[in-house]
């Protein structure tokens, strides 16, 4: 099964103290959701502001755990940014989305959270 977040980056932060690998894995489940969430009724809203802040926030997370996705909320928060109406974002944040609620599930299994 192909798994959908890594964590070279997170062991190489935590240099090896594994429960500060697990606090960086129960920190995800606790605000990567909860601010897909809000991207997600964001965009749907068409609040340019929100998204952008929302996406921008999620950057750092979504990059420490290489979910693959990087480029494409990029892309989702420049459409916040520079309120590009003229571009249907929907399709880009649907990756973002299935990617987080890929990588929390697996997050839950591998850590047991």
């Amino acid at each position: 099964m192909e798994q959908h977040y890594k964590l070279f980056r997170v062991r190489e932060l935590a240099d090896g103290d594994q429960e500060f690998i697990n606090v960086l894995a129960q920190t995800f489940l606790e605000e990567v959701p909860v601010d897909a969430a809000r991207l997600k009724e964001a965009v749907e809203n068409n609040n340019h502001l929100a998204t952008y802040q929302t996406a921008h926030k999620m950057k750092p997370t979504i990059d420490m755990f290489e979910l693959g996705v990087l480029d494409t909320l990029i892309e989702v928060q420049d459409w916040g940014k520079f309120e590009k109406k003229e571009i249907d974002i929907l399709p880009k944040l649907a990756i973002v989305l299935s990617a987080v609620e890929q990588a929390a599930n697996e997050i839950r299994s591998d850590f047991n959270l």
